[in-house]
């Protein structure tokens, strides 16, 4: 598998769950200086010219929360997604489509200090609505799912992790508390050193 990567990008979340697996990958840096995202070899994999990107032998996926869905699949002897069919899935899907189709939408505009002119029509709604939202699925102990950690918490626990960071969202004590036990993994801490320095 080839992993397109830049540490101050989407791919680190990414890059993060590869390291969760251990799955053997070789990573590919793409310079956004030189503007190697843009290059027409690059726009071949992704033609949004967005990180991340895995090439796996034909298969190329793009997206944090569909490359991290299917990593999980493809490495099911590390728990890290619930059985398909399972009841579990369905909790599951939520949290990985939660965190890519709403929060980020909504928090990015509110960064820029916009907001939608007609919330009912946009699919995150507005502040209020995705903040209630966060606090509800946020677990109060342990991980998105229970007990087991999976690739759900990669990926909306990860972008809580971002947008705290970044300061797009000023947590609540039990989303703080979320976002220390993550920060506390060793694969997070392997791969968030050029992040947590922002």
């Amino acid at each position: 598998m080839k992993h397109y990567f830049n540490p101050m990008s989407r791919a680190i979340t990414t890059d993060w769950m590869l390291n969760e697996l251990d799955a053997p990958h070789e990573q590919i840096t793409i310079d956004f200086a030189s503007n190697e995202n843009n290059t027409a070899e690059f726009r071949k994999i992704n033609p949004m010219g967005k990180l991340p990107a895995l090439v796996d032998g034909d298969t190329v996926v793009t997206e944090v929360s569909a490359i991290c869905a299917y990593l999980a699949d493809k490495f099911p002897e590390k728990n890290l997604a619930p059985e398909v069919g399972s009841v579990e899935r369905a909790a599951y899907y939520r949290y990985l489509f939660f965190a890519c189709n709403t929060i980020e939408p909504a928090f990015a505009l509110a960064a820029c200090g916009l907001e939608h002119p007609d919330p009912v029509s946009a699919g995150w709604g507005d502040m209020p609505r995705v903040l209630a939202t966060i606090e509800d699925m946020t677990p109060e102990t342990d991980w998105a799912l229970g007990e087991q950690f999976t690739a759900a918490d990669v990926v909306f626990g990860g972008l809580l992790d971002f947008s705290i960071t970044f300061k797009w969202l000023e947590p609540s004590p039990k989303v703080a508390a979320y976002v220390a036990r993550i920060r506390q993994r060793p694969a997070y801490r392997a791969t968030h050193s050029a992040f947590d320095a922002a």
